[in-house]
């Protein structure tokens, strides 16, 4: 039995990960700021993470085996946990994001970008299909060697986007430069399934367009990208809590998917198929459409001992969920 502490852990694939872990027989507690009680046989501790003092005062006396951090979002908040947890725990795991590897948010990096369409709604599939290059592994990016926040120049491409990755790409230097505790940082894929409980709607974005036969808008040539369901991340961020090797980690089912591969899913269980609707360069397009590569390579948490799904097996029944869960909005 191991003593472990969730950061966060009060929805999605965080929630599932306490039961997980509480169903396995450790000792689970769950740290927020009251956003929602445990579940039973769950300790649970009150705390704005973001308050170094008020963090220290919930915690207390108390040490843990594992840390799991679900809501580490910018090198700020690592700084406080890694002062906070220093002699306190054995291991640190934070769920990071493969949004780091973007080339579209790297400073100075070139990005490998679609060639550029004409806007036209067609019911072909689109006709273009994107190099397939070698999908992207944890020495790909080394967060610790990138400028420190704010030192980096001006943000390139959408200003949200750039946000998120570059604040976890930060938060993972910050604890990887000077390690306080045996560290992991788990690059999760695109997480789908779960229905109403996947707060983001992405999944639910192409199944009400292409039920209603609204365009999906795409790049002319998209790249596919990495999904992992939320089950299996709960259950790799649960496995990763009880082993010992350190560092980054990519979390991706086997079998990467380009967008008109996953309208086409959703269109075999809406009944006809999607509209696509081409955009220029610099346009918007929808949730896991991308102008450039980096899908990533499952490889390292493999050998080390986790078996992944693929993609074809478990998409179907998350299409069918989300279809049962999805209101008509387009």
């Amino acid at each position: 039995m191991k003593r472990i502490l969730v950061v966060g852990g009060s929805r999605y694939f965080g929630k599932s990960l306490v039961t997980r872990a509480r169903d396995a027989g450790h000792e689970v507690t769950v740290l927020n700021r009251g956003s929602g009680a445990p579940p039973p046989g769950v300790g649970r501790l009150v705390a704005d993470r973001d308050d170094e003092e008020a963090l220290r005062v919930a915690l207390g006396p108390r040490d843990f085996d594992v840390v799991v951090d679900q809501v580490c979002y910018t090198p700020l908040q690592a700084a406080v946990a890694r002062r906070v947890f220093a002699g306190r725990t054995g291991r640190y795991v934070m769920t990071s994001t493969m949004e780091v590897y973007d080339p579209a948010t790297l400073p100075d990096r070139p990005v490998d970008r679609a060639p550029v369409p004409v806007p036209v709604p067609t019911r072909a599939p689109v006709p273009a299909r994107a190099p397939v290059p070698a999908p992207v592994t944890e020495a790909s990016l080394d967060p610790a060697r990138l400028p420190l926040a704010g030192a980096a120049g001006r943000p390139p491409g959408d200003r949200s986007a750039y946000v998120y990755a570059e604040g976890k790409r930060q938060a993972e230097a910050v604890f990887l430069r000077d390690p306080a505790f045996p560290y992991v940082s788990v690059r999760a894929a695109h997480v789908l399934g779960g229905g109403a409980a996947e707060f983001t709607g992405r999944l639910a974005h192409y199944v009400r367009r292409i039920a209603a036969g609204t365009p999906v808008d795409v790049h002319e040539a998209p790249y596919a990208t990495s999904f992992i369901h939320h089950q299996e991340l709960a259950a790799f961020l649960h496995w990763a809590a009880e082993q010992t090797f350190t560092g980054p980690v990519n979390a991706a089912s086997h079998g990467a998917l380009d967008v008109t591969a996953l309208c086409e899913a959703v269109a075999a269980q809406v009944g006809h198929g999607p509209l696509y609707r081409v955009v220029g360069e610099g346009a918007e397009a929808s949730p896991f459409s991308f102008d450039r590569a980096y899908a990533m390579d499952n490889g390292r948490a493999s050998a080390l001992g986790f078996g992944f799904g693929h993609v074809a097996d478990w998409l179907p029944g998350a299409i069918a969920e989300t279809l049962r869960t999805a209101g008509p909005r387009g």
